[in-house]
């Protein structure tokens, strides 16, 4: 499974990516109004420190503006993503941004129907978000579930699930066990991975141990 993180904020990336762990960063026009900075220097900035795939969203919504900004967009590096909404418009954009050989994000999907027009886009990510269908009392890992069970049954299908909106490690656990290619993730979130009480117990127990010995190391 691939690790994105999903954040404009460019310290808590130069962080993350220094664990050697980080495969890729996600961006959305939110993200962006949050970090309060402007977004194509700050892609730039991105693209320098994570060589994985950035994903960058178009801010149109309508077909002929979403088509000029992906130029834009995909001129910055050869690793970014260009993120387009899960609409007719969006995934006419796919299918030509793919044909031309550029990544391309298909964000916003909340049902397989919308993930299969992705993959037959040529998709190179589907973002399902599955935060946002628990809030309403949806199953969003059901539908991880059900977009990597399809995908498998077609090997003309290379569009890679990528499970947005995680809210908590347990969505990162399931979605792994279900085959989902890569999760985007709150760096909060990447963090609580490593946190286990007896890990921390543990280790207390070593450093005192250690102690009582009296040796150095170093």
């Amino acid at each position: 499974m691939k690790f994105f993180i999903d954040t404009a904020d460019l310290d808590e990336i130069k962080d993350l990516a220094s664990t050697g762990l980080l495969d890729g960063v996600t961006t959305n026009p939110s993200l962006i109004a949050k970090s309060g900075r402007e977004f194509i220097p700050l892609i730039k900035e991105i693209c320098k420190v994570v060589s994985g795939p950035v994903s960058a969203e178009v801010a149109a919504t309508d077909y002929a503006t979403m088509r000029k900004e992906a130029d834009v967009l995909r001129k910055i590096a050869d690793h970014v993503a260009i993120k387009v909404p899960m609409t007719p418009d969006g995934l006419k954009v796919c299918k030509e941004l793919s044909d031309d050989g550029t990544m391309v994000n298909v964000t916003l999907c909340f049902s397989a129907a919308q993930a299969i027009l992705a993959a037959k886009a040529g998709a190179t990510f589907i973002s399902p978000f599955v935060g946002r269908l628990d809030d309403i009392s949806s199953d969003g890992l059901q539908l991880i579930s059900d977009i990597v069970r399809i995908y498998e049954n077609y090997d003309y299908f290379d569009t890679q699930v990528l499970v947005a909106s995680i809210r908590n490690p347990l969505h990162i656990i399931d979605a792994a066990k279900m085959g989902a290619h890569v999760i985007t993730s709150p760096p909060s979130v990447i963090r609580q991975l490593y946190k286990h009480p007896l890990t921390d117990i543990g280790l207390a127990a070593f450093v005192k141990d250690w102690e009582k010995t009296g040796q150095k190391i170093l």
